[in-house]
């Protein structure tokens, strides 16, 4: 186990390396939700509470994580079209610890988001900095943890060229089936439903909810959490499988 921590620890701290040489991108990832942020709250927080900033804060922690799907693939993509891994594949390494590697170092950037966002957030509405500020962050790596683990599967799936166009679905998909843009009492119950068991407006609500307060324990807090790492924990043991099926070709 103690190796198995150290091989974790080693392919992290080369994937944030990695990471760090591509300021530009980070940059990126980080200014366009930002600016989105900024941009609606100014906008549309008068005509309706959805833009209100302890709703749109939260949603757009979640929507800016969606991003990381594209990023961490196209790094594992990338990292596959090359002889790194290659290379790598006869160290004693196992798939569960490659998987691992990637996904714990694009974490720092969650955590960098979740503060920033939220700090630029509470500048134009003081009562994001409340109790639940702290666990509304914390809550933000659990959801993460899902596209982080979608990436990595469409990485493992996908070469470099084609990843920006399969990962930009799960992008829209978030943007879309999450109801952080529009509210969805007006919507038919059939879509309704759909949203409600797919992990996308799961995961904003559960940061949402945890930043204002949850007043419905299992609807509010235990119910969009199990969801969330269901599919958490299906989509990461599928990224190590096929990871897996590419070792051994």
């Amino acid at each position: 186990m103690r190796k198995s921590f150290s091989r974790i620890r080693v392919l992290c701290g080369r994937n944030l390396k990695e990471i760090l040489r591509d300021p530009l991108t980070l940059i990126l990832m980080i200014a366009l939700p930002l600016a989105m942020e900024i941009l609606f709250y100014l906008i549309f927080h008068g005509l309706t509470s959805q833009f209100e900033m302890k709703y749109l804060a939260p949603g757009i922690v979640v929507f800016a994580q969606s991003f990381l799907s594209l990023f961490v693939g196209l790094l594992l993509a990338l990292d596959r079209a090359t002889s790194f891994l290659t290379r790598l594949f006869v160290s004693e390494a196992r798939p569960f610890e490659f998987i691992s590697g990637y996904a714990a170092s694009v974490l720092p950037i969650v955590l960098a988001q979740s503060v920033l966002f939220f700090l630029v957030g509470g500048l134009f509405d003081r009562t994001i900095f409340c109790a639940g500020t702290v666990p509304a962050i914390l809550i933000s790596l659990v959801t993460a943890l899902f596209f982080i683990s979608a990436g990595l599967l469409l990485g493992s799936l996908c070469n470099e060229k084609s990843i920006g166009g399969v990962s930009s679905i799960l992008i829209a998909a978030q943007s879309v089936l999450s109801g952080m843009w529009f509210p969805v009492e007006g919507l038919k119950d059939g879509m309704v439903k759909l949203m409600n068991v797919l992990p996308f407006r799961n995961a904003t609500k559960l940061v949402q909810n945890t930043l204002t307060g949850v007043t419905d324990t299992w609807g509010d807090f235990l119910l969009p959490l199990l969801i969330v790492l269901g599919y958490t924990v299906v989509t990461f043991a599928a990224a190590v499988f096929v990871f897996r099926k590419r070792m051994r070709a």
